[in-house]
């Protein structure tokens, strides 16, 4: 499957580059310790799949994710019965992966995947910590450094797109938001290189037309646009360009809002 994708131990040296906004790193800790399901709730591109990643490689466990969405099943995640050279074999499912080898399974966006997939989680998020697999008649015991985390994007959430609350309430939950100016200022200098003042200009930028969230733009620049951007320029693409192709236009598609953001871009850089 085209949408899952597991990683080793990792290296200290390997550990993904993540700045803490506030306690989020010790309280994953702490749930980890606990052994408690941790829920992840922020907007798009805030650094939710980085802090998992980042966090994973901190506690040295094997990270593996998955992209949820309409068509997952509980198959998908727990595991199937495949034909092949003329005989049946089981083969596990992401979830079950991750519970076998004591890792951190990640569901991405979780409350895209149908409600009755959720379900499935269920045991494994109370005190029993046990995942049954009626298919082949095992009952799973989570190890000690097993974890489930989740993450969605609230800005999303309608009649149809939200988690149950029997699911929710299963979960300790932490929100992230975009990063302070200073941190993220810090960020966009980190992932790219550029300079200190240009990352200012670029922040500054992403703020203006955060401000737009709600009237001309149904959701805000991210973090992950913003580096985009400086990526851009570091490599050596003008900065109107830049923000042209990583700001204005994976935004909108409205013609005269992206010229509206075109004007904010070039009035930020003084053309």
């Amino acid at each position: 499957m085209n949408d899952l994708t597991e990683s080793g131990l990792a290296s200290a040296a390997a550990i993904p580059w993540y700045h803490p906004v506030g306690k989020e790193c010790e309280l994953f800790e702490y749930a980890f310790s606990n052994r408690l399901p941790l829920l992840i709730k922020g907007p798009t591109g805030c650094g939710k799949t980085r802090f998992v990643a980042h966090m994973a490689a901190r506690l040295g466990r094997p990270l593996i994710t998955v992209a949820c969405h309409d068509d997952l099943t509980a198959a998908d995640l727990v595991g199937r019965h495949l034909i092949g050279d003329g005989q049946t074999l089981w083969s596990d499912g992401p979830l079950t992966r991750a519970v076998r080898q004591g890792g951190i399974c990640y569901l991405d966006e979780v409350v895209e995947a149908r409600k009755d997939t959720t379900v499935v989680l269920h045991p494994l998020t109370d005190d029993r910590r046990i995942l049954p697999i009626e298919r082949t008649g095992e009952e799973l015991h989570a190890p000690d450094d097993f974890m489930l985390v989740a993450s969605y994007n609230p800005g999303y959430q309608n009649l149809l797109k939200s988690l149950k609350p029997s699911t929710r309430q299963r979960f300790i939950a932490i929100s992230l938001g975009f990063p302070p100016r200073a941190i993220e200022e810090k960020i966009v200098v980190a992932e790219t290189g550029i300079a200190p003042a240009l990352a200012a200009r670029l922040v500054t930028l992403v703020g203006q037309l955060r401000q737009l969230k709600d009237h001309d733009l149904e959701e805000a620049a991210s973090t992950r646009l913003l580096v985009y951007a400086g990526s851009l320029i570091a490599a050596g693409c003008d900065p109107v360009a830049a923000c042209h192709a990583a700001l204005v236009e994976p935004l909108t598609d409205d013609p005269d809002t992206a010229e509206a953001l075109l004007e904010v871009v070039r009035a930020s850089f003084g053309t």
